[in-house]
């Protein structure tokens, strides 16, 4: 998926470069309106910040509108009712308010791509994702499920495990995991992290092991052992 980026704000941007591109998009950055309303594309979808040091934000979102579907999201520090309200009559999709984990925008892509791009009833992404013969995450619905039965987790709980089910197995940093899962700007304690990470090893015990590698991170494993004994 391409992403078409206007944001002036340099480590606002490079963390959004560096998140959704581990994430598989592929994203085109540009610092100005005048850029981005000058960039042939092709691009599926564009954040768009509204403070630009060339023009404000609202203005290329409604120039953006004007000639093209492509969706939009705003991405603005900006938390007043009217400049939202004002953005989304502009033609503007979705509203993240800085400041945001990566995980956050991606979610809102991905949601605001299915109203545009309805998935069909037999598309494989429908079903829920399963790890192992005990544990399903259903990332359409934000819901988990162990042993057939739904596990109650708090929002970060769902949005951590959701990120470290992306890839099982890899090692995911505290620098990375705090970025996606909490904050893009995030300069506070990690201990959060720890706290988060005790919370699903406790409710998802003998499905997933979390593991802590001393100095680093983090890193998931679907256990199996459990359903090789039970077979």
């Amino acid at each position: 998926m391409h992403v078409l980026l206007v944001e002036d704000d340099e480590p606002v941007a490079e963390s959004l470069l560096r998140g959704l591109s581990r994430y598989g998009f592929d994203v085109e950055w540009v610092t100005t309106g005048g850029a981005a309303l000058s960039h042939a594309g092709p691009y599926d979808v564009v954040l768009l910040d509204l403070g630009l040091p060339d023009t404000d934000g609202l203005d290329v979102c409604k120039a953006l509108r004007g000639r093209s579907d492509v969706p939009i999201i705003v991405i603005s520090a900006r938390s007043d009712e009217t400049d939202r309200v004002v953005g989304l009559e502009l033609g503007a999709d979705d509203y993240v308010s800085k400041p945001f984990g990566v995980r956050e925008v991606i979610a809102r892509i991905r949601a605001v791509m299915r109203r545009v791009q309805p998935r069909t009833p037999s598309s494989p992404d429908s079903t829920p994702d399963r790890y192992g013969s005990r544990l399903t995450v259903d990332r359409r619905a934000a819901r988990v499920r162990l042993d057939g039965q739904e596990v109650a987790l708090a929002p970060k709980e769902y949005d951590l495990l959701a990120f470290l089910t992306e890839e099982p197995g890899a090692l995911m940093s505290r620098e990375q995991i705090m970025e996606a899962v909490w904050d893009a700007n995030w300069f506070g304690p990690t201990k959060t992290l720890d706290v988060h990470v005790a919370a699903l090893r406790r409710k998802l015990a003998g499905a997933v092991t979390i593991e802590a590698v001393r100095g680093v991170g983090f890193r998931l494993e679907v256990d199996t052992g459990r359903d090789a004994a039970d077979s």
